[in-house]
């Protein structure tokens, strides 16, 4: 390339093209968490407001089964606490007892349903799990944007705990899967 000659076309450029392409505005772009969406393949979980017990955190887990032939992503993990807290999450751990909430399909009146398995509780998360992002927040929402960057293959599993402490917290668990 010579010196003083720009990369861009120009028109006195040795090549000139025109724009070919007819697109006119407006343009529309979207995340892939709202295309998720119009396809019924948006899920969400809510633990809810839960009261957590000090030297407690809430506890909420999102497992992709060996075998479900689905991948999970992320999209977005928010909630909120009545005092200052740690949201925390893993890869893996295990939650013993609690409930099994249902995920919620965010395209009202799909038919279509999670893969993935759940599970909710106060306490400790157990087993071997490993803590990839902790975040202090104060007291109020809190809301923490991934947009499909932590991926759940079949067989892992996600957990956010919210605590420790005596405080009230809630946590949501929103993602796509295909």
């Amino acid at each position: 390339m010579m010196t003083n000659y720009s990369i861009f076309n120009k028109s006195n450029s040795p090549l000139y093209t025109e724009i070919t392409n007819t697109f006119s505005s407006p343009g529309i772009e979207s995340a892939p968490a709202e295309d998720a969406d119009k396809s019924g393949l948006l899920y969400t979980l809510s633990s809810g407001s839960v009261s957590v017990p000090s030297g407690s955190s809430l506890l909420l887990q999102v497992s992709n089964p060996g075998g479900s032939g689905k991948t999970m992503y992320v999209s977005r993990v928010m909630g909120g606490v009545t005092a200052a807290a740690a949201v925390l999450m893993h890869s893996g751990g295990t939650i013993t007892g609690g409930t099994t909430p249902t995920p919620v399909n965010m395209l009202f009146g799909s038919s279509n349903v999670s893969s993935m398995t759940t599970r909710q509780n106060t306490g400790s998360l157990t087993g071997t799990p490993v803590t990839f992002a902790s975040l202090p927040v104060t007291a109020g929402l809190y809301t923490i944007p991934i947009g499909g960057s932590i991926v759940v293959p079949p067989g892992q599993t996600f957990t956010v705990t919210v605590g420790t402490g005596a405080l009230n917290a809630s946590a949501v668990v929103t993602w796509w899967e295909f």
